[in-house]
């Protein structure tokens, strides 16, 4: 069984973001498949998804900061800066992070570690939607 879907999530602020809730309220047919993968696509070069602790919010604060000074905006040598000091780091974030999350699904539940959750990294200031693609493979049940 295939199912495919997009979902778009509301603009968000600068910063990282559960959105694991999200995309288990967008997929009610994922209760239906015994045994499968999740995968999800955010088609956006200047955001990421990764997964991560989902419990203390000073994971995502840490992950922000840290980020923000491994990859400094308005650094002499960017040249791609057309939409502002952030343009060039939010890509870099983005390919540093990653662009997709695979998960696998059992007994109709996305099949994740107690304190994991799927974070939406907005790399930009002035962030808008962002549109991710969820395709679900698996066996039913």
């Amino acid at each position: 069984m295939w199912y495919q879907k997009e979902l778009t999530l509301p603009r968000k602020p600068r910063g990282f973001h559960l959105i694991t809730d999200d995309i288990i309220r967008a997929l009610p047919e994922l209760r239906t498949i015994k045994i499968g993968l999740c995968h999800v696509f955010i088609q956006h070069t200047s955001a990421s998804l990764t997964i991560n602790e989902n419990a203390d919010v000073t994971v995502r604060e840490d992950f922000e900061s840290y980020f923000n000074r491994t990859v400094r905006e308005g650094e002499p040598y960017y040249r791609h800066n057309y939409e502002g000091d952030d343009d060039l780091p939010a890509h870099i974030k983005s390919s540093l992070l990653g662009t997709s999350v695979q998960i696998p699904i059992s007994n109709g539940q996305l099949n994740m570690g107690l304190w994991q959750g799927i974070y939406l990294g907005e790399h930009r200031d002035q962030g808008s939607e962002r549109s991710l693609i969820i395709t679900l493979n698996g066996e039913r049940l």
